[in-house]
């Protein structure tokens, strides 16, 4: 019984301190909030969201591309880039490397960073999307495996088995954290009308603060 109770004090010792390790961000919408775990294993990504919600770049945000049981997207559109890149005389295209880790991965209520076809795989800096998925089969990781000559973790089979997601995008898009708290806000967002475009009929604004309590 003692050692019973010794191993769950460090479980819980060790779940509190990479808790307190992480940082998080509210997302405040008209369709209420939610809360968001940032990955220190993805740092990169973790930092520049961080310094884009200092630099009041997701104050006025909002949710742009929004496609049920795939993703809802939001920050700078991928036509808004388009046009301000190819308006730089300069021709500068500044991306952040990709950041993948088994432990990043696109289950239901994953954050990802968007990006364009470049090779390298390296996000756009101030666009972000969050997994909204759809169900997965065994068949459906077994072929993905094969496809992109990886394989799925057994937490990562889990995860997508039980609950979905789109393990399509895995090694592909970087995911730097994850909706810990309101996740059924996101998924009423994901269900607003759209034109074929994939915009919302109406505007889905969001505002992006660190919680800091």
């Amino acid at each position: 019984m003692k050692k019973i109770l010794f191993i769950a004090g460090l479980l819980m010792i060790w779940t509190t301190y990479s808790y307190c390790q992480t940082k998080r961000l509210l997302f405040s919408t008209d369709f209420g909030n939610f809360k968001v775990l940032l990955y220190d294993f993805t740092p990169k990504h973790r930092d520049l969201i961080l310094r884009s919600i200092r630099d009041s770049v997701y104050q006025g945000a909002l949710f742009n591309r929004i496609i049920n049981n795939f993703v809802v997207q939001g920050g700078e559109h991928d036509i808004d880039i388009e046009k301000r890149e190819a308006a730089d005389p300069q021709q500068l295209k500044p991306r952040l490397s990709a950041e993948f880790d088994p432990r990043a991965f696109h289950k239901l209520g994953a954050l990802g960073a968007g990006r364009d076809n470049n090779p390298d795989k390296a996000s756009f800096l101030n666009q972000i999307y969050f997994v909204v998925g759809k169900k997965i089969t065994e068949a459906e990781l077994d072929s993905l495996e094969i496809k992109k000559g990886m394989k799925y973790t057994s937490a990562q089979r889990k995860e997508y088995l039980e609950r979905g997601g789109q393990p399509r995008l895995d090694h592909d898009f970087t995911v730097f954290g994850e909706i810990y708290q309101g996740l059924d806000v996101i998924m009423n967002i994901s269900r607003v009308k759209t034109n074929k475009q994939d915009f919302p009929l109406s505007k889905v604004p969001f505002r992006v603060t660190e919680i800091t309590e």
